[in-house]
């Protein structure tokens, strides 16, 4: 689907879960275009406060805010001839969502403070691990955009469903990191393989990416061992404390081990962890540090 659709114009919204590919997948569709040499510009659509977002993405005009010491070109201008991937486009502000979608349906815009219309030539992919769908029956997401955005839709499986792939992922990962380790790991023993293989991994190729880095890194032969994949290992299920740990240490362990889960999941981002798990950023980093993750 992405080889067809990659040599026309049409928009493109990629789905799928946090770490499955779908920026590097944004970029393959632009690398098989006929836009390939020129810009590829991305934009993440919860790195901002909404003034500074809009300003990032269609620019500003000398004073046009606090700051604005000079005129700046936004991303869309940027981007002119080229591709503008908005990642993460579920979390972009509904009074941005209607000027956005102005330019996608007439390819023009104003830079923030302006009067004059400008127009630029651009391909959008866009990216959500939301289903935007169910963003627009609860109002987070405009429906209009919605359609507009949804013209051709790719989707990423996870990690989970596709077990086959992770000899390849494996395979790649360890060769990345053996050149940039300077390593020559050549063997990854069955229980290793089968190890990840079982792993639910929630990360997706993030966290699978994540254990080969630690394991190249740990391993000090020419093999890779499950002992390399502690991570992998202890977080399996609480089942497999064993019987006779006293329940305080039992929750600990567990504690220990759905921490490090969860910021393998967010490939380490302790804030995103932290509203995950429901707690302040700052209680999240005392456990990392009291349980020396």
């Amino acid at each position: 689907m992405a080889n067809k659709v990659a040599k026309s114009k049409t928009t493109v919204l990629i789905g799928g879960e946090s770490g499955t590919g779908k920026q590097l997948m944004a970029r393959a569709i632009h690398n098989m275009s006929d836009r390939k040499d020129r810009p590829f510009i991305q934009v993440n659509c919860t790195t901002l406060s909404e003034q500074l977002l809009e300003s990032d993405i269609f620019g500003h005009e000398k004073g046009a805010f606090t700051g604005a010491i000079k005129q700046k070109k936004g991303r869309f201008e940027l981007a002119d001839k080229g591709t503008l991937f908005l990642d993460e486009i579920g979390d972009l502000p509904l009074n941005l969502q209607a000027k956005f979608l102005h330019v996608l349906e007439y390819g023009e815009f104003q830079r923030v403070g302006g009067v004059a219309t400008l127009s630029a030539d651009v391909r959008i992919i866009a990216a959500t691990n939301k289903d935007l769908k169910n963003e627009v029956e609860n109002s987070q997401f405009r429906e209009d955009l919605y359609y507009r955005l949804n013209v051709m839709k790719i989707c990423l499986p996870p990690l989970r469903e596709r077990p086959e792939d992770i000899p390849i992922f494996v395979e790649y990962f360890l060769k990345k990191y053996n050149q940039a380790m300077g390593k020559n790991i050549t063997n990854i023993t069955i229980d290793t393989m089968n190890t990840l293989k079982n792993h639910s991994w929630h990360g997706n190729i993030r966290e699978l990416e994540n254990a080969i880095e630690r394991a190249v890194v740990l391993a000090s032969e020419r093999e890779l061992t499950p002992d390399l994949l502690p991570a992998l290992i202890e977080g399996k299920s609480a089942e497999e404390i064993e019987i006779g740990t006293s329940l305080e240490e039992a929750l600990l362990k567990f504690k220990r081990q759905f921490i490090t889960k969860t910021l393998a999941f967010t490939n380490s981002n302790q804030t995103k962890a932290a509203e995950l798990l429901k707690i302040q950023r700052t209680y999240l980093n005392r456990l990392i540090k009291e349980f020396d993750i």
